[in-house]
């Protein structure tokens, strides 16, 4: 569900070609699906706590279905910016089954489910970009869509079985759900500065994934299938998720979260000499470390977000994730930019940049502490 938002990060070079789009507009293929999705996190995942969950992650599913469809048959670029937007609003159901496993489990395997949910999500993430490079290396672009969308129908009819009905309990309205994260978002500092922290580093991933396959086409000379390869060797980097967590359980979110950030600076600057020198070795090690500092500080914000109120957390989580998605949708559009008018050493300098600029803003809550 959550790797809908990913396939056209990784054919953004074959997509923009097709559709005659020009060269610094070509993030918006990303960019348009990820405000699509903070969108859905914001409108839809609220949603959890008025409407029958089941029947709110089966439209959610059958929206995205649609979307992907209508993506694949697109002819011109306002039309699959259109329908990518409709991708992202409607992906956000995977955020909707998070808490829903919390609810069908005792207490004591909680925390287990909820880490195999989590774990698919990161898995969707990670690998939705070297099999969206395989496809397409075989059937072209709008393949991945296709297989995606029969895909989401598949998961629907399954879901439409396996999952029981749950109506939630609370009283609060619509409205009142919403406004409820805006008093959440103004009163609490640390969903705040978490929010901005992953926001930043987040746009920082998506400006590497959006321009990396444009340097590995045009200075490497790979073809679509070595695009994949080297995606999913920076798939590595989501080992690091364990070892953030026990970061997290042994009191070290302060230090992790600092190493995360001076990690992703310093090897931005090594892929900006990487893709210049044209040393593939090097550029998938800054893959693997970029990743896993982006996935290290994800981890650690989210332990923090949700001790912060135990009967919000999934309006916490709507706000957090909603902050990130929004900031991070901008890295997609600057890689574009960067990329076409500065060339890949902008675009490395951006990203190490932005790493400067988020461990700078951290330094002060340290002060502050």
């Amino acid at each position: 569900m959550v790797g809908n938002i990913y396939y056209a990060q990784a054919l953004i070079g074959l997509i923009s070609t097709d559709l005659d789009m020009h060269g610094g507009m070509a993030g918006f293929i990303v960019t348009v699906t990820q405000l699509g999705y903070g969108a859905g996190l914001l409108f839809l995942v609220s949603l959890a706590d008025l409407v029958e969950n089941r029947l709110l992650v089966l439209l959610t599913l059958a929206g995205t279905a649609i979307g992907l469809a209508g993506a694949a048959m697109s002819g011109s670029a306002t039309t699959f910016l259109f329908f990518s937007f409709a991708i992202g609003f409607f992906a956000c159901g995977a955020q909707v089954l998070v808490p829903f496993a919390s609810h069908l489990v005792p207490a004591a395997s909680r925390g287990r489910t909820i880490g195999n949910v989590m774990a698919g999500l990161l898995t969707g993430i990670m690998l939705a970009r070297p099999l969206a490079n395989l496809v397409a290396s075989e059937f072209g672009w709008r393949a991945i869509f296709w297989i995606s969308a029969g895909a989401m129908l598949v998961v629907l009819a399954l879901l439409r079985i396996a999952l029981p009905l749950r109506r939630p309990h609370g009283s609060m309205g619509y409205g009142a759900i919403l406004k409820s994260m805006a008093h959440l978002l103004v009163t609490t500092p640390a969903l705040q500065r978490r929010a901005i922290y992953q926001g930043i580093i987040f746009a920082s991933f998506n400006l590497f994934w959006t321009a990396i396959p444009l340097l590995l086409t045009e200075r490497f000379g790979y073809s679509q299938r070595q695009i994949a390869l080297f995606a999913l060797a920076g798939a590595a980097g989501a080992a690091a998720a364990p070892i953030a967590g026990r970061l997290a359980d042994r009191g070290h979110t302060q230090r992790g979260t600092a190493i995360a950030m001076i990690t992703l600076t310093i090897w931005f600057l090594v892929a900006g000499w990487a893709g210049t020198a044209i040393s593939i070795a090097a550029l998938v090690l800054s893959a693997i470390f970029i990743d896993s500092a982006v996935q290290t500080n994800q981890i650690l914000s989210q332990r923090i977000i949700f001790s912060l109120n135990d009967h919000a957390r999934g309006r916490l989580n709507a706000v957090y994730m909603t902050i990130v998605f929004l900031l991070g949708s901008a890295g997609s559009a600057l890689a574009a930019a960067t990329y076409f008018y500065g060339g890949w050493w902008a675009t490395a300098a951006s990203g190490a940049a932005l790493g400067l600029l988020v461990l700078l803003i951290f330094a002060t809550e340290r002060k502050a502490v």
